[in-house]
C-alpha cells in the first residue's frame, strides 16, 4: 500500500466520522426541536383548557411514551447521508405509526422533514418528487383517520405540514441542482485550465521548434558562406596562377604584357580579398550590416570571359534572355557563383578550347548553363571534373547540386553526346515559406 493511498484512506476515515458527528447532532437537534413542539403547539394555538376538552384535544404533555415517538421520529436520521432512503421511510413510519395508530396528533414532524430534505438533496428529481408526494399523502390523509381529526386546529396543523413539506422537497431540490451547477463550473474550470496548459505546452513546442529551425537556417547560410569562400579563393588563384605564368613568360619578351599581367593579378587579389572579408565577416557576426559591398553577381559574367580567354579558351557569353530586375540579390549572386565554379573547373581539368556561358530567364525560373568542349567525365556525373579534397569537402560540383536544391531548384552535371561537359542549373524565381513553389527542370533542358 503506497503512502498516497494510506494518506486517502485515513482522510476518507476522518470525514466519515465527521459526518456521522455532524448526523448524530442533526438527530439531537430534531429530537429537541420535536419534544418543544409537541409541548407547545396546541397550547399555543388553544390556551384555554375547556376550549380544548369540548374539542377533544387534550392538553400535549412529554410523557414518556411520546418521547418515545419523537426519538423514533428521529433516530433514523444518524445514517441519513449513507442511507436516505432506509432512513427517509423509516422517520415517516414511525412519524404515521404514533400520529395516526396511537394518536399523538401533534408529534412533531420536524424529523421525517429532514430525512425528505436529504433524499431531494442527495438523489434524483424523480426520486426527489416521489418522497415528496409520499409524505404528502400521509400528512393529508391521516387527519380524516384519526379520531377528532377534522377540526379546524388540525386542518390548519395538515395545511402547515403540507406546505412544509413542499417547502422543503423544493428546498432540497434547489440545493441538489445547485451543487451539480457547481460541480458542472468547477469541470469546465478544470478542462479550461488543462486546455491551457495544453496550449502553453505546444506555444513552448512550436517555439522550440522554431528557434531550432532558426539555428538551422543560420547554419545552412553560413555553410553557403563557406562555399562561397571556396568558390570566390578557388576562382581567384586560378586567375591569379593563368596571369602570374603569363607574366613570367613576357617578363623578358614583353616587359609591358607581363606588367599587365601582373596588374591583372593584383586587382583579382585585391577582389577576392574584399569578398572573402565581406563573407568572414558574416561568419563571425552573423550578421551581414556593414561589411560593405556584398558579393557580386551576374553583372561580372565577362570577368568569367576574360579568365576563361587568358586561360587560352575561347570564350563567350549569351545574357540577352537575362532579365536581372526580375532576379533577386540572392539568386543572382548564386547563378553567377555556379558560373565561377564552373569557369574554375574548365580552367583547371577540362583542358576546353573553348567555351559558353548563358544566362537567362524563362517564366517563373532563371537558368546558368556553362558548356565546354573538354574533357568530360566517365561516369555522366562530373566526377572527373573535381578533385579528391573537393569530394571530401562537399564542394565543386557537390556544392553547387546542394546550393541549388535549397533553392528548390534543378541542376545537372555531365558529359554531352557531342563531347565536352555542361554544367545545367534551373532556380525558380519565387518561394514560399522558404520552400520552392516551383518544378525541377527536366532531364536535358537548357537555358
Amino acid at each position: 500500500m503506497t503512502e498516497r493511498l494510506r494518506r486517502a484512506l485515513v482522510q476518507d476515515k476522518r470525514l466519515s466520522a465527521t459526518q456521522w458527528l455532524v448526523d448524530c447532532a442533526l438527530a439531537a437537534g430534531a429530537f429537541g426541536f420535536g419534544v418543544l413542539q409537541m409541548t407547545f403547539s396546541v397550547n399555543l394555538f388553544l390556551p384555554d383548557e375547556f376550549t380544548r376538552l369540548m374539542l377533544g384535544i387534550r392538553s400535549v404533555t412529554p410523557s414518556a411514551f411520546a418521547l418515545l415517538g419523537v426519538l423514533l421520529t428521529c433516530l433514523p436520521l444518524v445514517v441519513r447521508e449513507k442511507l436516505p432512503w432506509p432512513a427517509y421511510a423509516a422517520c415517516l413510519l414511525f412519524w404515521v405509526i404514533f400520529t395516526g395508530i396511537l394518536d399523538l396528533t401533534s408529534l412533531s414532524l420536524a424529523g421525517p422533514l429532514v430525512a425528505l430534505f436529504t433524499v431531494a438533496y442527495e438523489r434524483t428529481r424523480g426520486e426527489s418528487a416521489a418522497a415528496a408526494a409520499i409524505m404528502l399523502l400521509c400528512v393529508l390523509a391521516l387527519p380524516l383517520l384519526v379520531p377528532h381529526g377534522n377540526t379546524p386546529v388540525m386542518n390548519l396543523t395538515m395545511l402547515q405540514n403540507a406546505t412544509l413539506v413542499a417547502a422543503v422537497a423544493l428546498a432540497g431540490y434547489a440545493f441538489h441542482v445547485r451543487e451539480e451547477y457547481v460541480a458542472e463550473a468547477q469541470k469546465r474550470v478544470s478542462q479550461a485550465e488543462r486546455l491551457q496548459e495544453a496550449e502553453r505546452l505546444r506555444a513552448q513546442e512550436e517555439s522550440a521548434k522554431a528557434q531550432a529551425e532558426a539555428l538551422q537556417r543560420v547554419e545552412m547560410e553560413r555553410v553557403r558562406i563557406a562555399r562561397e569562400v571556396h568558390d570566390i579563393t578557388a576562382h581567384s588563384l586560378s586567375a591569379v596562377n593563368i596571369q602570374s605564368a603569363a607574366a613570367l613568360r613576357l617578363l623578358d619578351v614583353d616587359p609591358e604584357g607581363a606588367r599587365a599581367a601582373l596588374e591583372t593579378v593584383r586587382a583579382t587579389s585585391k577582389e577576392a580579398l574584399d569578398e572573402i572579408r565581406a563573407m568572414i565577416g558574416v561568419l563571425r557576426d552573423g550578421t551581414s550590416a556593414d561589411l560593405g559591398e556584398p558579393t557580386s553577381g551576374t553583372e561580372r559574367l565577362g570577368s568569367l570571359v576574360d579568365l576563361l580567354e587568358a586561360a587560352g579558351v575561347s570564350a563567350s557569353l549569351d545574357e540577352t534572355r537575362y532579365e536581372r530586375q526580375r532576379v533577386s540579390a540572392y539568386l543572382d549572386v548564386t547563378l553567377f557563383g555556379i558560373a565561377r565554379e564552373a569557369v574554375t573547373n574548365i580552367v583547371r581539368h577540362a583542358h576546353a578550347e573553348s567555351a559558353r556561358i548563358t544566362v537567362a530567364t524563362d517564366g517563373p525560373f532563371a537558368a546558368v548553363e556553362v558548356v565546354d568542349d573538354g574533357v568530360g567525365s566517365n561516369n555522366g556525373e562530373g566526377a572527373a571534373r573535381e578533385t579528391p579534397a573537393q569530394e571530401a569537402q562537399g564542394h565543386g560540383i557537390q556544392g553547387m547540386r546542394e546550393r541549388v536544391g535549397l533553392l528548390g531548384g534543378a541542376f545537372e552535371a555531365g558529359s554531352i553526346p557531342e563531347g565536352g561537359f555542361r554544367v545545367f542549373a534551373r532556380i525558380p524565381l519565387t518561394t514560399k515559406g522558404g520552400t520552392s513553389v516551383a518544378q525541377a527542370a527536366p532531364e536535358g533542358e537548357s537555358a
